[in-house]
């Protein structure tokens, strides 16, 4: 059985923390452009603007799950150096091999959030267009 250090899991510290980072800048400019599209719904095109809307919210969802498996990544991280510390290696290793798999999740979700942004950029310039 691999023998993990306090060091391992804390190299993903820095890792999910500026995973935080991005996600939250995401989360912030979708939230703005929302806002900016609904102040504007009663102008005409508003059924653009109104799928638009519909888009950028299923992303924001998506955000705020890619945070919360991001926030049980880092928990299984410090559950995983306290483990270490109580020379309970059984405990550390499920613990730092749980965080690895639910930071793979959360990375799967930010593939399909850059995927969708594809779509609600179509939709954008089909307003543009019309």
């Amino acid at each position: 059985m691999m023998q993990l250090s306090i060091t391992d899991p804390a190299f993903l510290f820095p890792g999910i923390s500026l995973l935080f980072l991005a996600y939250t800048n995401r989360y912030l400019t979708l939230a703005g452009i929302i806002r900016s599209l609904n102040e504007h719904l009663d102008e005409p095109g508003s059924d653009n603007r109104l799928e638009q809307i519909r888009s950028l919210h299923l992303r924001v969802q998506l955000i705020k799950y890619m945070q919360a498996a991001g926030v049980v990544a880092f928990l299984c991280c410090i559950i995983s150096m306290l483990a270490v510390t109580l020379d309970q290696q059984m405990a550390a290793s499920i613990a730092f091999v749980t965080s690895l798999c639910v930071l793979a999740v959360s990375l799967l979700m930010a593939l399909v959030e850059i995927l969708l942004s594809g779509i609600s950029l179509k939709i954008e310039l089909g307003r543009t267009r019309s």
